[in-house]
């Protein structure tokens, strides 16, 4: 692996062997699995692999993340831990598999972060179907926790927005709403169970939302951020997903942290635009991102 190019908070390494591993010397590494939107063909869908030490997490696991895990040397069933943002198939539709091949190929549960409330939701709207159903298990059909050794965030009752926490050995993680679907949906409040994350207290990920300036002016507010991954769409404003011409109205500072993500195919023919507007650039496909700095939690510095 070498060194392609670097910020003054992370390095960016190349996978150079297309091996990819679960471990590293102990500082965190952020490695996309993908970075497209939902029907990207050439840089498969947002999917964020976070690696610090013997720890790691797999952040959504879509149609096409077993496949970009096989192209990159690993075996899915080598992930142990979980956590889905939300029920679109770019970022569950892989999770299927996972389940069938860890149950009846690898007899064992991988780990999934969920609080109670989306547990259900997941299960019974989008997994359920193709897994309860497989046998009989003490009488019944296979449930949730059949497939997953679950594990429930804890909540963070002083955050404007609703807000769990939890640790994956080394690594801490908050997760917040957000507000993606439906279109008509005007706050976090009003939509349907979306969410970002706040790895370390440092990396703002927003997930799939639409332009809400509230949540990443907010969390620039109580946090020391040094990088925000923001998701991102090249065409006009409307939909589901923020787009270029909305962020780019966001404060300067605020803009010089943010890597887009989630964005589609036509991203050559946007990187004037990218740079024009003052965003720090487009986040990268099998690349490890090399954390230099640890972020500071309010009011323990």
């Amino acid at each position: 692996m070498k060194k392609v190019e670097s910020s003054h908070t992370f390095t960016v390494r190349e996978l150079t062997d297309q091996k990819l591993s679960l471990t590293n010397d102990g500082r965190l590494s952020l490695f996309f699995v993908g970075v497209g939107s939902a029907f990207s063909k050439r840089q498969y869908q947002t999917n964020l692999l976070l690696i610090k030490g013997q720890d790691h997490l797999l952040v959504d696991c879509g149609t096409k993340a077993p496949q970009a895990f096989f192209e990159l040397g690993l075996p899915i069933a080598n992930v142990s831990n979980y956590f889905v943002t939300h029920s679109h198939a770019d970022h569950v539709g892989g999770l299927e598999e996972v389940m069938l091949v860890a149950r009846y190929g690898t007899n064992s549960r991988p780990n999934i972060y969920i609080t109670e409330g989306y547990e259900h939701l997941l299960w019974d709207m989008s997994l359920r179907g193709g897994t309860a159903y497989n046998e009989v298990h003490s009488g019944k059909n296979l449930t949730f926790g059949d497939m997953w050794t679950i594990h429930h965030p804890r909540w963070l009752p002083d955050f404007p927005r609703e807000t769990y926490e939890f640790d994956v050995g080394s690594i801490n993680i908050k997760t917040f709403r957000t507000m993606h679907i439906p279109g008509e949906s005007k706050s976090w409040q009003d939509s349907f169970w979306s969410t970002g994350l706040l790895i370390d207290n440092h990396i703002l990920f927003t997930g799939d939302t639409k332009f809400d300036p509230d949540l990443v002016e907010s969390f620039h507010a109580k946090f020391e951020l040094s990088t925000i991954f923001h998701d991102s769409q090249f065409f006009p404003p409307g939909g589901v997903h923020a787009s270029i011409d909305e962020l780019k109205t966001l404060p300067g500072d605020i803009k010089a942290k943010m890597m887009l993500m989630h964005y589609g195919d036509d991203w050559e023919k946007n990187l004037d635009r990218v740079a024009q507007a003052g965003f720090q650039g487009l986040a990268k496909q099998w690349v490890y991102y090399d954390y230099l700095t640890s972020g500071k939690t309010p009011g323990n510095e």
